[in-house]
């Protein structure tokens, strides 16, 4: 085996997200306002930054204006659509009640917040970051943490290239790089395969909370203009999970720029039922009558899926250890009751990379950045997620109407100045599903091809890709599970929860079921790495530039 390259930077950030990329802003901005010299180093896993970006998006802009006051005039896609008008709707099958303002704390009602692509606002700050002199590699996945012999984090090494599925290499096979830094920032997006295993092996949620999760499925529409409103934002509870016990989540709409709406459905994965499908759910959602006469006569032009941290304010690990950090969605910042996590992922990223500078500049290396922890924990992503805090897990335990009314008097408290005492926890997504014989199957509606369609025709729409013959990257602990625990106990969910179709139990007559890994499907969401009951299934990073090439999701 080739030995591989090494290259050295001062930093080196694992994720052109926003977190990653405002960190590496903020980086080149000190050292240009201290006049002195450092190099940083962005890796994105993505063909492109912003290929696997995904986000709703309403995004307040808070961070956005410390790091980059003038975005506004310096030609931000995000300043396209200021959010207009902002609804809540509890909908039943065929109905809706619209929840007054008055009844909600000022901090929900997305004042001075904008809609737009997240990909597209990670394209444009990538832009102002090269400007600055940093470098950006799209197409290379961090695939290994390296470690010096007294244990810090010296850096990652991207994956090999050119590696066929039985491990030989092939004609084009390329050994990975290596690249070393004084410190490493970590921000890979919810349940980064890298982030997982240094939380497991510096013990990062000793003191924390499990993190919870939901499953964000959204597609973008091109719907008829006379029902486009620029800026009209509309977020859903109720129905179609309030009929299937022990489920929660919600719907959004957005009105974004160019006569599109972007809309999604987010399940959380904490739901019981083994037979529930959140791809069924969000088709089953577009067809309320709210939502499919908006719909109608338009044109479905995109689609895509991934993960979201719920856990809050008590489920952020641990944010430091010997040489590195996590920062942004790596660690889970958002702010659920808000559905946001753009600014806080962002703040954080600039606050970690604060914390690297002034380690550089101080001549230290590969220690704990003491610094980004403390100014997290005096910081407003600090207390806006405290005020929140007990939001999920009231939901969670009361269900979705008695729950809200808990979490919007207990958000109204905190929010004037009246602090509640406990702090509820949270149990790992993946314990929550009953036995099948416990419960009744869902009868999910076919497909029409016009609101609702399947989920191959879905990926189709994501342009997902993986390297023919590539090693697969979603690997099984024990190969056995899938048939001999899952299928009878179960019913092999991953059939159901994952939305792409990655996962097939297939029985031809006269034979043992099977199960199918169909990895090129995959959309890089990590809902199987969430939500198997046994925890069976590892996600790993599959060759650089592989997955999903979202335009403007």
């Amino acid at each position: 085996m080739s030995e591989r390259e090494s290259m050295p930077y001062d930093v080196v950030i694992v994720g052109a997200g926003p977190a990653g990329l405002s960190a590496a802003i903020r980086l080149k901005q000190l050292a240009s306002d201290g006049g002195a010299e450092l190099s940083v180093c962005v890796l994105e896993k993505g063909s492109e930054v912003g290929a696997h970006i995904l986000s709703g998006a309403v995004i307040d802009p808070r961070a956005l204006d410390e790091l980059l006051p003038d975005w506004r005039e310096s030609g931000c896609p995000l300043a396209e659509t200021p959010v207009t008008g902002n609804h809540h709707w509890i909908l039943t099958k065929s109905g809706k009640t619209a929840v007054p303002h008055f009844m909600t704390p000022p901090f929900m009602h997305n004042k001075g917040t904008y809609t737009g692509s997240l990909g597209s606002l990670c394209r444009w700050l990538a832009e102002q970051a090269e400007g600055l002199g940093v470098e950006i590699f799209p197409g290379f996945a961090a695939a290994e943490v390296l470690f010096s012999e007294d244990g810090s984090v010296k850096g990652v090494a991207t994956g090999d290239m050119g590696v066929a599925r039985d491990g030989e290499h092939k004609a084009d096979y390329q050994p990975g790089i290596e690249l070393h830094a004084k410190y490493t920032l970590f921000a890979e997006g919810v349940r980064g395969s890298l982030s997982k295993e240094l939380i497991r092996m510096f013990d990062l949620r000793a003191n924390s909370q499990p993190q919870v999760y939901g499953l964000g499925i959204k597609e973008l529409w091109d719907i008829d203009p006379d029902k486009h409103v620029p800026g009209k934002v509309i977020h859903t509870q109720g129905w179609p999970l309030s009929e299937t016990q022990g489920s929660n989540g919600g719907g959004f709409v957005y009105h974004q720029a160019g006569g599109q709406v972007a809309i999604g459905f987010v399940t959380w994965l904490n739901y019981s039922n083994p037979y529930l499908s959140p791809f069924q759910e969000m088709q089953r959602w577009k067809t309320h009558p709210a939502i499919a006469d908006l719909l109608k006569g338009g044109k479905r032009v995109s689609y895509g899926a991934r993960a979201i941290n719920d856990g809050g304010w008590q489920s952020v690990p641990k944010l430091v250890f010997p040489g590195g950090a996590l920062i942004g969605c790596s660690a889970g910042f958002v702010n659920v009751p808000r559905i946001k996590g753009t600014h806080t992922a962002m703040k954080t990223g600039m606050m970690g990379a604060e914390a690297a500078f002034e380690a550089i500049g101080a001549g230290r290396e590969g220690d704990e950045l003491s610094a980004y922890s403390s100014a997290y924990e005096a910081s407003w992503v600090y207390e806006e997620l405290r005020i929140v805090r007990n939001a999920v897990p009231l939901v969670k335990k009361y269900g979705d109407i008695v729950g809200s009314a808990f979490a919007n008097f207990h958000m109204w408290m905190e929010h004037i100045g009246r602090k509640m005492g406990k702090t509820y926890g949270h149990k790992p997504d993946h314990e929550s599903l009953w036995r099948k014989d416990l419960v009744q199957p869902i009868d999910y509606p076919k497909p029409d091809g016009e609101l609702t369609f399947d989920r191959l025709s879905s990926v189709f729409l994501s342009n997902t890709n993986h390297a023919e013959d590539q090693p697969v990257h979603l690997t099984l602990k024990d190969a056995d599970i899938p048939i001999e625990h899952n299928l009878p106990l179960y019913d092999e969910p991953a059939q159901r929860y994952c939305p792409a179709g990655v996962y097939e139990v297939v029985q031809e007559e006269g034979s043992e079921p099977k199960f199918v890994i169909n990895a090129q499907n995959c959309v890089h969401c990590k809902t199987c790495d969430i939500k198997d009951p046994t925890q069976n299934i590892n996600w790993v990073v599959p060759e650089g530039g592989g997955g999903p090439n979202y335009p403007n999701m």
